[in-house]
């Protein structure tokens, strides 16, 4: 094993023992930070590079403030710490080569699942010891992977920093769960200097060995979480005297899913969850439901979304209860630059980790806020394209028993270190 794969394979086991959900990443962004300035990275942290105004479902501060706890208690850098507190757990890592050139941005995520890992044997990290420590959290995306292959990355530029020109920028995204964090560093404005944009993904049903320079078809979304307010009566004393929440939220459940479907695209849409009620002979004050929009692109899902909140408002109307909607993840659809693609192709087809290589595929995928930095870059007129290193999975994304074949981080980090060397 070389020194840079041992050292991936350390990383992304580490990661992979202390999950952190979406806006806490607070431990890893903490030891990523501290290899970074290692390497010789200058760094911006937490408000620097996210704008508050556009974290959507971030945790309330006394969830934020016990994860601070957390992380100081399970190995996190503390000098490191401090940006991350209030759960702004963004990185922009830049290394100015000082030479005239183009700059070129890397954007990986970092959060984990709401998932109980398996504690089965057959399961490679609880047999090789690095198992979740952590209830209920999981790395069960591959986002360890991407944060290690973003710190391999890292480590190949500092290396080959004097053959390199212009900027290289790292970007350590929180968040991507839930379409939830990108917006916001977006807003802060991180890549309005970027002429090039890669973003990456392992897994995702590629074939190991197998890659994709463009993955298109991303879904355009909404999350959106919605609360009934009713009045409370006694079902059998006075039903007449209560405002049933329960039956909106119920309506409002059943009636989404007539919202009729777009000419120009695909549609989806889907009610997660609905919480009501606290006893059987109470009508219910309180409901919430947790629903999700997509559609083939942003204006489609637009359309979705405005045709949900109508159908919520009604049945808050025909039951005579008050309701609030908050949107707590969205995400854009996006279209690769074929461009910057076709260089991605050509490090692939010449890299000996890699199999087969395609420049593009277009087919239906799920949603990535990653699409927002595409949008940005491509509108200020840069490319950007997101790619897929296939990887051997040990079970599907978001599964308990999810596990990726380590090889693919060091490919990915080759591949990636070679696409900066042609776009300069």
């Amino acid at each position: 094993m070389s020194n840079l794969q041992s050292k991936l394979v350390e990383w992304r086991r580490d990661f992979h023992r202390y999950p952190e959900g979406g806006f806490l990443e607070m431990r890893t962004a903490s030891i990523v930070a501290s290899i970074l300035d290692e390497l010789g990275f200058q760094l911006e942290m937490g408000k620097q590079v996210m704008s508050a105004d556009y974290c959507m479902g971030k945790p309330n501060k006394e969830d934020t403030e016990a994860h601070y706890q957390w992380a100081l208690e399970n190995g996190a850098k503390k000098e490191y710490l401090e940006p991350f507190k209030d759960g702004y757990t963004g990185i922009v890592a830049t290394l100015d080569t000082k030479k005239e050139g183009q700059t070129i941005a890397f954007r990986v995520d970092m959060d984990a699942l709401p998932i109980n890992e398996s504690e089965a044997d057959s399961h490679f990290p609880q047999k090789e010891g690095f198992r979740s420590t952590v209830p209920n959290q999981m790395h069960a995306c591959g986002h360890d992977a991407h944060t290690t292959i973003g710190l391999g990355l890292a480590t190949l530029i500092a290396e080959n920093k004097d053959s390199l020109k212009g900027k290289i920028k790292l970007i350590f995204q929180p968040a991507e769960e839930g379409t939830r964090g990108a917006r916001s560093m977006a807003q802060a404005k991180v890549v309005d200097d970027v002429d090039y944009f890669i973003a990456s993904h392992v897994g995702t049903g590629v074939p190991d060995g197998h890659f994709v320079a463009s993955k298109n078809g991303f879904l355009a979304t909404s999350k959106l979480d919605i609360t009934f307010k009713g009045v409370a009566s006694h079902a059998g004393g006075n039903p007449e005297e209560g405002k049933n929440a329960l039956l909106a939220a119920a309506s409002a459940a059943l009636n989404i899913y007539a919202i009729p479907r777009h000419s120009e695209g695909a549609t989806r849409i889907n009610v997660g969850e609905m919480h009501a009620g606290s006893g059987r002979n109470i009508i219910a004050d309180r409901a919430v439901l947790k629903v999700e929009t997509r559609g083939e692109n942003t204006k489609i899902n637009e359309y979705v979304k405005a045709q949900a909140e109508a159908v919520i408002a009604g049945s808050a109307q025909m039951y005579g209860v008050d309701y609030e909607i908050q949107t707590v993840g969205e995400a854009v659809s996006a279209q690769g630059s074929t461009e910057l693609a076709a260089v991605l192709h050509a490090c692939a087809e010449e890299s000996p980790h890699i199999k087969k290589s395609i420049l593009e595929d277009d087919s239906p995928a799920g949603s990535e806020d990653a699409t927002f930095f595409m949008e940005r870059i491509q509108q200020n007129g840069g490319q950007a394209t997101y790619c897929i290193f296939g990887t051997e999975l040990a079970a599907g994304h978001h599964n308990e028993k999810f596990d990726i074949n380590e090889g693919t981080m060091l490919a990915a980090v080759k591949v990636l270190f070679e696409s900066i060397k042609k776009l300069h």
